[in-house]
């Protein structure tokens, strides 16, 4: 949700939550839906609570009437808003009277009829967003209600739950506890209904912090979306495009059919953004395998949001069957190199310029999963089609993504996100996050090695991530500076590479990660140092 929260700053920082320990493992969501990144167009980025079933319908026949529905666009999402601020005598949900006098099960009527699905919005805890900041009256979240809504929504046609905690309440392990009592109780309607969950609202960020495809189908990684490029939020209040795109593109390993990460609704066609910009939205978020919602008024779009929503190229790329999310091949301040392996055995890989001016960006077929002498290069944007022996280049406008979709030769795997523990040769024992701490500033250790979460790294392009935060060497770091967690920025100073001698350096500092003065007691801390080779700096992966 995104009301006024200018009071935020203050409630979002608070250890307790941040500092969690690892989340219980929760049953595993196999409820059929969601095998590909869900589609459709959400009410709240344009309208907030400014919302009836008129405009819902409005908004439907035009999904029809400009081919979005036959591109794939197919949920209508009724976000905060929509609800009596009381339940009934009996504790039921109702549609609020006035904006829907013809009442929720006549509006999934209508969106059925016209070939949509049905979505709604709840929360887990006792307010909704809007509830919560007074914007909207009563306490009608499903807190204590589970089943009674579940088999409410199920009644009405529901296909869709947006569930949303807002709350500054709760850790992570009541996250999840909480979370899944919706999952089981939608289950036992026998309805097919996706399940969306938002963990982040008025909270500290946790949805990065572990896999939800046990709990959801879809899962938000960071706070809300913006309309903007770039708001210099690590993960807070308000996200621009390319700040989520930071959280989210580690978190690759993590998707799978039925299963993804959600960087939120989309801010296509609202106009704080140059079109550039807002094709790399589209064209990043096709990547990442991420829902694709939209967020702008359907009745009035330019032909250039026309272009974007209804890129077909890019949609086929974002629906592949196969699931993946793209990995990141290369990275650095200016650029990013995304691949992403489709079902078809092709590879679609974007180019992608994060500075503030036009460059030539270039991978080659061989970096991203391919083998052979000549290969196929089909532009997403135009069309075009050109042949290469290997080298995949563009020059990119200045915050602008060239997506290919390459064919020929063999295709084997691009560099995937691959989740590991990290040896230190001097003592046997592991990297390791201290109590599972992950507060920005949190210096790794070494531990006796274990199968927890706070000792699994991924290994994402050149970042390494554990409990969803970034292995970071400060800004400036010389010889003696702790290398530390923190929140996932893609800058150089969280870009680590692997030595062919084991070492693991910095590529911002050209700092390898040390244990302290060779020591090999548990809790010894880790640094960053000249690199020497010695054993306290070699590393094992396994």
């Amino acid at each position: 949700m995104k009301l006024a929260k200018a009071v935020l700053a203050a409630v979002l920082v608070f250890g307790g939550v941040a500092a969690a320990l690892p989340s219980p493992a929760a049953h595993a969501l196999e409820n059929g839906v969601g095998r590909t990144p869900p589609m459709g167009w959400n009410s709240w980025n344009t309208f907030g609570c400014n919302i009836n079933e008129t405009l819902i319908r409005q908004m439907a026949d035009s999904i029809v009437n400009s081919g979005l529905r036959d591109l794939g666009y197919q949920y209508v999402v009724v976000d905060d808003c929509w609800f009596n601020p009381s339940r009934d005598s009996a504790g039921n949900l109702q549609g609020d009277p006035t904006r829907f006098p013809s009442g929720m099960k006549s509006l999934g009527d209508y969106l059925h009829g016209k070939g949509l699905k049905f979505g709604l919005y709840e929360v887990p805890v006792d307010k909704t967003c809007a509830q919560y900041f007074s914007s909207y009256p009563g306490a009608t979240g499903s807190q204590g209600h589970e089943v009674q809504d579940a088999r409410q929504f199920a009644a009405w046609g529901v296909d869709y739950l947006k569930y949303d905690w807002c709350s500054p309440n709760g850790t992570i392990n009541d996250q999840v506890t909480t979370f899944a009592k919706m999952r089981d109780a939608l289950a036992a309607t026998g309805r097919p209904i996706l399940y969306s969950i938002n963990s982040n609202s008025i909270h500290a960020k946790t949805g990065p912090q572990r896999n939800w495809g046990d709990v959801a189908n879809i899962w938000r990684t960071t706070e809300d979306i913006t309309n903007a490029w770039d708001t210099g939020q690590s993960n807070g209040y308000p996200m621009g495009v390319k700040n989520i795109v930071d959280v989210t593109v580690p978190l690759a390993g993590y998707a799978k059919p039925g299963a993804f990460n959600d960087p939120d609704m989309m801010e296509v066609g609202r106009g704080g953004m140059t079109d550039t910009e807002m094709r790399s939205h589209f064209a990043l978020w096709a990547m990442m395998a991420s829902p694709l919602i939209a967020g702008n008024d359907i009745r009035s779009m330019d032909t250039a949001t026309q272009a974007i929503l209804k890129n077909a190229r890019l949609i086929a790329i974002n629906q592949d069957t196969l699931g993946r999310q793209a990995s990141s091949v290369v990275a650095d301040a200016n650029q990013r190199v995304l691949a992403k392996r489709l079902a078809n055995d092709d590879v679609a890989v974007a180019l992608f310029n994060q500075s503030g001016a036009t460059r030539t960006i270039s991978t080659t077929a061989a970096t991203i999963g391919k083998t052979g002498s000549s290969f196929t290069l089909v532009d997403a944007w135009t069309g075009a089609a050109t042949t290469s022996s290997g080298m995949i280049s563009a020059s990119v406008p200045a915050h602008g993504t060239v997506v290919y979709r390459v064919s020929g030769g063999t295709s084997g795997e691009p560099p995937v996100p691959t989740s590991t523990t990290l040896v230190s040769a001097s003592s046997g024992r592991c990297l390791d996050v201290p109590n599972s701490n992950t507060a920005n500033g949190t210096q790794p250790v070494i531990w006796d090695c274990g199968a927890a979460a706070n000792q699994q790294w991924t290994v994402s392009g050149p970042a390494l991530q554990s409990l969803g935060k970034c292995l970071d060497a400060p800004a400036g770091a010389t010889a003696g500076a702790k290398v530390q967690l923190w929140d996932c920025n893609g800058g150089t100073n969280q870009q680590w590479t692997f030595q062919s001698d084991g070492t693991i350096r910095g590529n911002q500092s050209g700092l390898c990660l040390d244990v302290d003065h060779n020591l090999t007691a548990n809790g010894t801390v880790t640094l960053l140092w000249t690199c020497t080779a010695a054993a306290n700096q070699r590393w094992t992966r396994r």
